[in-house]
């Protein structure tokens, strides 16, 4: 069956959708994404983002296009991951709504407009939640609680299934926000920055059918390197002061000991001798570093408080309105 097509001034949702050798799962995939999408009054698009793929997923993609004009392809020479996948799906969206899912047919399209739904109501993200998965317990499962145990610990972001890739955006929202390394996971803890409503719903999960998971435990350091960038993000935006003066705190306790050891050998030294620069040099600098680092998180706050003023004040003129 061949779809109309769409206007492009009248996309109001947009699905997003990285793929990495999918050959065999595309077509069942968009056969159920167009189903849920036809039962929806939004006017929509399908973005499938071919991750440099080695089989014939982007020639099925072509034939799916020309069947369906609201199916479009991003596609990248070689494999970079699927963070940039993802991110060259945002970039290239046109709705005000956009959804991400996987290509492995593990989410079910049948979500998206309960995902939809809770955006209508005022929220910014909405993350699904696989509560149910269907994954391997050892090489998945598990590692993927420990994961968002921490990642809600750090970030201070209650959301269950930060992994989860089904999750659906405000377009102004996603469209601003830069993702890198395996920063897709993270965009909840980076939306919440800004202040937007954050919401979970619990989602289907299905066994994958064809070909072998991308993914697996060896990512463990990546997520983990990540998540201290995401802290430091978050932390530096609520109190930029407090995390300057822990920065501060090694050279606070250097200065320290290199002063007193720089007062030790200076008793200890025979008078009429001459006495070396270095350690006191060191101590100096060592100080000053300390200093700098106090003055800049002192900066900072300023910058950050005038900010929160301005953000306020913005916001009373709003309700006025």
């Amino acid at each position: 069956m061949t779809r109309p097509a769409k206007s492009t001034a009248e996309v109001a949702l947009s699905v997003v959708v990285p793929l990495y050798d999918e050959e065999e799962s595309i077509g069942p995939l968009y056969e159920s994404i167009a189903a849920t999408l036809d039962a929806m009054p939004q006017r929509s698009e399908i973005i499938f983002v071919d991750d440099g793929s080695t089989d014939s997923t982007y020639v099925r993609i072509e034939q799916l296009h020309r069947r369906d004009a609201r199916v479009r392809c991003v596609r990248f020479r070689r494999n970079y991951g699927q963070t940039p996948a993802m991110q060259a799906g945002f970039d290239h969206a046109r709705g005000d709504i956009v959804v991400s899912m996987d290509g492995d047919l593990q989410n079910d399209p049948a979500d998206i407009p309960r995902l939809v739904a809770k955006i209508d109501e005022g929220y910014g993200v909405v993350c699904g939640w696989r509560k149910d998965r269907k994954d391997n317990t050892i090489s998945r499962t598990i590692p993927s609680k420990i994961a968002n145990w921490l990642i809600s610990r750090m970030t201070g972001v209650a959301i269950h299934d930060t992994g989860c890739s089904l999750k659906a955006y405000r377009a102004e929202l996603i469209k601003g926000t830069r993702l890198y390394a395996e920063m897709h996971r993270f965009i909840p803890a980076m939306a919440s920055m800004s202040g937007t409503r954050i919401t979970e719903i619990v989602v289907a999960h299905h066994a994958r059918e064809f070909g072998e998971s991308k993914y697996g435990i060896s990512r463990v350091w990546q997520v983990a390197l990540d998540l201290l960038v995401i802290k430091m993000l978050t932390g530096f935006s609520r109190a930029p002061a407090a995390w300057y003066g822990l920065l501060s705190l090694p050279f606070l306790l250097a200065t320290l000991a290199s002063g007193a050891v720089t007062g030790w050998l200076y008793l200890q030294a025979v008078p009429g001798e001459d006495f070396s620069i270095v350690l006191p040099g060191a101590t100096f600098l060592l100080a000053i570093a300390f200093l700098h680092f106090v003055f800049l998180g002192l900066l900072t706050e300023l910058i950050v408080s005038a900010s929160r003023v301005h953000d306020r004040q913005v916001l009373d003129l709003d309700t006025i309105e």
